[in-house]
């Protein structure tokens, strides 16, 4: 599909319904970027024409928020992203986060001081191709703990103030924030914080005091590992037994299970799982079709 043929506006409903971000309403069931570059989130993608075809295919099913960060590929994200949706059609918020960077051999490493946050937005700015983020998270990483990395040891304050000196500007339109204990979201609030993104899921619930805070707030939580995660030391929510046996009884995945359960726990909760893949894109956005009753909620809540 060619830019010209696409249409300004989603064509289908919102997967999920939608929710308040950043005073917009999105898809409760959005798109995640993360998975779009090739291995370990680097370099291009094995197929560039799947990877365009999974970001129009989200927008023709009604996805209005997408995901990213620049340093996703190193850029790979933010420039599929602009090849494949720019001109962007008029309800799309893009979210993107700063805090963090990439070095020469792939790993990830923090970008944390004021100057870092200016220069990551600038480079966002840039490879998307607009004029404002909708919404830019920022994504904390604590004291690195190493000797010679001490100027990533920045207090909360400062970089909260570059934030808003870049939502001032007009550079970002709101401000989100990542990986965030409930102590440090606090001390954020007054800077006026839209989402959190931050590992929660049906077997995390680690994350609930935060989620708390949103709720007291009218904050968007937008979690990030949402069925765990590759890592072998994040249990997988499609392997539990009680997500299998519910996704049998319901004819639905147990991935599925796993994301209608966080959209049933709270209505402030933001979607944004990723993939490479169209069918596996649709899977997920078909999640807007499973409901949980309420025998099958208890023995899930019980789980965590």
């Amino acid at each position: 599909m060619s830019p010209e043929d696409r249409s300004n506006t989603s064509t289908q409903p919102a997967p999920g319904g939608t929710a308040d971000l950043a005073g917009k309403p999105v898809s409760r069931i959005g798109f995640g970027a993360m998975q779009l570059p090739g291995p370990r989130v680097w370099g291009p993608p094995k197929d560039r024409e799947i990877a365009l075809a999974v970001l129009r295919r989200a927008i023709e099913l009604g996805v209005n928020h997408i995901d990213t960060a620049r340093f996703y590929g190193d850029g790979v994200s933010n420039e599929l992203i602009h090849a494949a949706l720019h001109p962007y059609p008029d309800d799309l918020v893009i979210v993107s986060k700063i805090g963090a960077d990439r070095d020469a051999q792939a790993a990830w490493i923090p970008a944390q001081r004021p100057d870092q946050l200016r220069a990551a937005t600038e480079a966002n700015l840039r490879s998307l191709q607009v004029d404002r983020i909708d919404v830019m998270n920022l994504r904390l990483h604590g004291p690195s703990g190493g000797e010679h990395d001490t100027d990533q040891h920045v207090d909360l304050d400062s970089q909260l103030a570059e934030m808003v000196a870049l939502r001032e500007e007009g550079k970002i339109g709101a401000i989100g924030i990542s990986t965030v204990t409930a102590e440090q979201l606090i001390q954020a609030l007054p800077a006026g914080i839209a989402c959190v993104q931050n590992a929660y899921s049906l077997l995390d619930r680690s994350g609930e005091s935060v989620l708390e805070i949103c709720r007291e707030n009218d904050i968007a939580w937008v979690p990030y590992f949402p069925l765990g995660s590759a890592f072998p030391d994040i249990p997988k929510v499609t392997d539990h037994p009680a997500v299998v046996e519910a996704a049998h009884g319901l004819g639905a995945t147990p991935a599925q299970v796993g994301l209608a359960w966080l959209l049933a726990h709270d209505p402030h909760t933001l979607l944004i799982p990723g993939t490479s893949s169209v069918q596996h894109l649709e899977d997920n956005l078909a999640t807007a079709d499973v409901h949980l009753d309420a025998e099958t909620m208890a023995t899930l809540d019980a789980i965590g």
